[in-house]
């Protein structure tokens, strides 16, 4: 008994001294301190199987830059905007009329701030790539169904023929589809809806019912009578008054909407002149009606091609404004013109004179004949100068065809 008594105390004895030498050695290594240097946030890992999954850092795999921001929200806004005036649309078949509600500044900013040009010189770069033969028809069968194309009025109806789809929307018409009106003096230049027409008042263009955009803005500065021959006039008049140039005559306008189904080409609408071309880049918003009954002068924002020259009457203009996935705007006899180019500078233009030492006359165009066409639908907005007793033969909101009567004397 006194030999366990003793052999416990011992073994307790021994068990004291180990945990005190243990104690000890953790007294006597030293902590090193190593540094760390945290120049990520944490990584956050998994385990499976065995294997370490490691995720990006939470920074950089959610790091949203100004301009993505922009552009999306931008463009989610375009889009509500477009289909709100597909409903408008509908409305107006039916023959309802909704009151004019316009874009505030800042959403114009947001909409200009979508990237349309650069997106429209892709788009134009896609519709010239050369599609395989088996892939044409299924292509070209969807565009027709969706705008209602009529093919039957194309010169060439096989749907092999057409290489891309540049060719397909710049398909021309058979002879006889379009006959061109001899009675009436002035014809449509093309396919389209009429979205307004009348006399231009205070300086003013109605783009549509309700909404308008100024004269001046639209066509830019006077051009010198040496390439018009105009007759001069009193520097005081108001710029709507310099561009009448025979007593008693008034100044009218027709704004003619191109839709995307429709005959892309434009003609001459009358027996004219043209003597000079001004070219305006700027945005490449969309046209529509929806759109230009909410945002004011948006063909003044918008890029365009001003053609200027007179007519029997005097002063006649035609005009082609860009849109979205429209920035190839094409003159036949202009090879200088060069559209929706990737530098420009806001609120400028370009001046180009038709009349030379050469040239007095400038380009003669018969009533017609090919002006120019758009790679996809737009406008096209004529300003021209008439005695008082000139008519048109429209109705706002109306299809109208290339060739047939927009008005006369």
């Amino acid at each position: 008994m006194a030999a366990a008594v003793v052999w416990s105390c011992g073994a307790a004895l021994r068990r004291s001294s180990f945990l005190t030498g243990c104690n000890f050695l953790i007294r006597e290594i030293p902590c090193v301190r190593t540094p760390v240097l945290w120049k990520q946030p944490p990584s956050r890992t998994f385990f499976s199987d065995r294997r370490k999954l490691h995720t990006a850092p939470v920074g950089q795999a959610f790091r949203l830059r100004p301009f993505h921001v922009l552009v999306a929200t931008g463009g989610g806004y375009a889009g509500y905007k477009k289909y709100e005036g597909y409903k408008l649309e509908q409305l107006e078949k039916k023959g309802i009329e909704l009151p004019v509600k316009l874009a505030s500044e800042w959403e114009v900013a947001l909409y200009k701030s979508v990237p349309t040009r650069l997106l429209s010189r892709a788009w134009g770069r896609l519709n010239q790539v050369e599609l395989p033969t088996w892939l044409r028809k299924p292509v070209y069968s969807l565009y027709i169904w969706t705008f209602g194309v009529n093919m039957k009025e194309a010169a060439v109806e096989d749907l092999h023929h057409y290489r891309n789809l540049s060719e397909f929307f710049r398909r021309k018409l058979k002879p006889q589809a379009r006959p061109v009106c001899c009675v009436h003096s002035v014809i449509s230049p093309s396919d389209g809806k009429i979205l307004n027409f009348g006399q231009v008042k205070n300086c003013e263009v109605e783009q549509v019912k309700g909404v308008t955009y100024s004269l001046e803005s639209f066509l830019g500065p006077r051009i010198s009578t040496e390439d018009l021959r105009f007759s001069e006039v009193p520097p005081g008049n108001s710029f709507q008054q310099q561009l009448v140039t025979k007593e008693g005559n008034e100044l009218y306008h027709c704004v003619i909407y191109l839709a995307p189904g429709d005959y892309h080409c434009f003609h001459s609408p009358t027996d004219w002149r043209v003597s000079h071309r001004r070219h305006f880049p700027g945005s490449l918003m969309s046209v529509n009606p929806g759109v230009a009954r909410w945002i004011k002068e948006l063909f003044c924002h918008n890029e365009r091609v001003v053609l200027t020259g007179d007519w029997k009457h005097g002063f006649f203009s035609l005009t082609a404004v860009g849109a979205t996935n429209v920035g190839s705007i094409r003159i036949y006899f202009d090879q200088d013109l060069h559209t929706n180019s990737p530098r420009y500078s806001k609120g400028s233009y370009n001046d180009f004179s038709f009349i030379s030492n050469n040239n007095k006359e400038g380009i003669p165009m018969r009533k017609g004949e090919h002006l120019g066409e758009f790679n996809l639908g737009s406008t096209i907005v004529l300003i021209f100068e008439a005695p008082k007793d000139f008519k048109f033969h429209l109705k706002a909101g109306q299809k109208i065809r290339f060739g047939e009567a927009l008005g006369s004397l």
